[in-house]
């Protein structure tokens, strides 16, 4: 399908969840819509396992059913593995919330995004892929529309009362405007593959995400099982630590399981199915947010290291937030960056406990496991924070304790 017209109420740049939610929404209100993926859809795309709170979006967009009756993988908890190679007790969902919403789901993400992409075609949108955004067409801050290749013929120039970025990573308009902070303190580097027949739990413990330290807490694996027998499996560690001056990614990946012993022993049966990946750099934060014409979502908003999953959710979340916001500016006529981006405060201020609770899984010092036997009764909003459950009063209440904890694991001459 190619571009059918050359001017847009929205124009929505990125195909993946955030992309999708938020031509969804915007096209069923009735505003003419267009959602361009620069890639072929299908297309690849790590970061497999979703919160429980992606439950409501889903419902929000319709797919809900459509999620029930697939056959991906049911996530029920999330558990640790300590540098001792101590596993904790998996931290069950339903036994802290036993609503169904607090089951969710191991996808394959190119199936599951382009279910996302169709849903936003059969809401109203107008969904064109191998169509890749040049530049964003942007004067003085305001932005009026995209330059687009096509899979064929030569660029054109589209108009939109509202551009929406959802080029993840890309980070398209961030970039061109030179918005784009890297977080410092998390320059970070994955490596990844695929596996079958590693050793899984039995039960329903048995599709759950898994985390492992290695010995010396300098890398991280994670664990995702994925239909047919399938695994996901990922080192992340300091881009310095990780990849400079070793070898290939093979042989990196090699060398941090021998540090794992415990994820060595579950791989000892497995085969690799695919080739190894990798991804630098992934956490950063953009200066603004939003302006006149214009918003981000998605990872191109900005992207917390993956240790608690929370990719998926945030770009959904952020898709339909801006999704409501653009509604109401379009039809107030009231398309400023204050209109479009109304959101971005309260969702900030839920979104900063999962990079709080990054910030104390790598600090080396500080134990959850420790912490939780001083602190048993934030076992419970420690669960909330894996769920995804964050908007809500009172979200953060755990770190009334943890900061004071990690401030003392950090500096314990500090507390005498």
């Amino acid at each position: 399908m190619s571009i059918q017209s050359e001017h847009y109420d929205c124009v929505v740049i990125g195909g993946g969840p955030a992309g999708s939610a938020t031509a969804a929404l915007v096209a069923e209100a009735g505003y003419k819509t267009l959602l361009l993926e620069r890639e072929s859809v299908p297309r690849f795309h790590v970061g497999e396992s979703l919160m429980p709170e992606t439950y409501w979006c889903f419902e929000r967009l319709g797919v809900l059913d459509k999620m029930k009756k697939s056959d991906y993988v049911q996530k029920a908890s999330v558990q640790f593995v300590s540098s001792t190679g101590k596993e904790s007790s998996p931290f069950f969902f339903e036994q802290h919330d036993p609503r169904e919403s607090s089951r969710t789901w191991q996808v394959e993400r190119a199936e599951f995004d382009k279910m996302l992409f169709d849903n936003a075609a059969e809401k109203g949108a107008e969904c064109v892929d191998q169509a890749r955004v040049l530049r964003v067409l942007m004067e003085n801050g305001v932005a009026s529309g995209v330059q687009v290749q096509q899979a064929e013929g030569p660029p054109m120039e589209v108009t939109a009362r509202v551009v929406v970025d959802a080029t993840g990573q890309q980070a398209l308009v961030a970039n061109q405007q030179g918005m784009r902070e890297d977080d410092q303190d998390l320059k970070k580097v994955a490596i990844w593959n695929y596996f079958r027949g590693a050793f899984r739990s039995p039960g329903e413990q048995g599709g759950s995400t898994i985390i492992l330290h290695t010995r010396d807490k300098d890398s991280w694996f994670w664990f995702i099982p994925l239909r047919d027998d399938i695994t996901s499996i990922g080192v992340v560690a300091d881009r310095d630590y990780l990849v400079q001056e070793r070898g290939s990614s093979e042989e990196v990946f090699a060398e941090e399981l021998e540090l794992c012993p415990v994820l060595a022993n579950w791989l000892s049966n497995a085969e690799e199915t695919d080739r190894f990946r990798v991804a630098k750099e992934f956490s950063y934060r953009t200066g603004q947010q939003a302006g006149e014409g214009w918003v981000l979502v998605g990872d191109a908003f900005g992207f917390i290291d993956p240790i608690y999953s929370s990719g998926v959710y945030f770009a959904l979340q952020t898709g339909l937030l801006a999704a409501d916001a653009i509604i109401e500016g379009l039809a107030g006529d009231d398309l400023s960056g204050r209109q479009l981006g109304c959101w971005i405060e309260e969702f900030e201020s839920g979104s900063i406990w999962i990079r709080k609770l990054v910030d104390a899984y790598y600090s080396n010092e500080f134990s959850f496991g420790q912490f939780l036997k001083e602190f048993p009764s934030h076992q419970g909003n420690l669960t909330d924070l894996l769920i995804g459950r964050i908007f809500y009063e009172g979200a953060g209440k755990i770190f009334d304790d943890m900061d004071p904890a990690l401030e003392a694991a950090r500096n314990p001459g500090s507390m005498e």
